[in-house]
C-alpha cells in the first residue's frame, strides 16, 4: 500500500510517497480502505513539529507516528475475529488523533470501538 510518510519534522518537502505492507487487522479491528481524508491545522503542526507542545505529544526528537492524516471516510475491506458491529463493505468514517494518526495511507486498521458507519 502507499502511504504519505515523514521520519523527522520540517516542510512539506519532507513527505514522501513510501510503499508499505498492507496491516492485517487484530482481532479487535477492522481494516478500512481509505477513500478520502483531510489536512487541518494538527496535521500540519505534526509536519513542522510546531508549535513546541506538538514534540512533548508527537515525539521530541522526531515523529512516533510517521503517517499522517487524522480524519478519513473509507469502506471496511477485512474484520477482525471479534469484531461484531461492521461488515465488509460498510462505509465509515471517523478521526484517529489519539489513536496514531495514519488517515494519510490507502488502507488502515482501526478498532472498531472508534469507527461510525455513515
Amino acid at each position: 500500500m502507499k502511504a504519505v510518510y515523514y521520519e523527522h519534522y520540517g516542510s512539506p518537502d519532507v513527505v514522501i510517497l513510501k510503499e508499505l505492507e498492507r496491516p492485517v487487522p487484530k482481532d479487535n479491528e477492522v481494516l478500512v480502505k481509505i477513500v478520502a481524508s483531510s489536512i487541518n491545522f494538527a496535521d500540519y503542526a505534526c509536519l513542522t513539529g510546531s508549535p513546541f507542545p506538538i514534540k512533548l505529544v508527537n515525539g521530541l526528537f522526531g515523529p512516533k507516528n510517521k503517517i499522517l492524516g487524522m480524519d478519513y471516510s473509507g469502506v471496511v475491506e477485512a474484520l477482525g475475529k471479534e469484531v461484531k458491529s461492521f461488515q465488509v463493505g460498510d462505509h465509515v468514517f471517523g478521526e484517529l488523533s489519539d489513536f496514531g494518526m495514519g488517515a494519510f495511507s490507502e488502507y488502515r486498521c482501526i478498532d472498531e470501538k472508534i469507527l461510525t458507519k455513515k
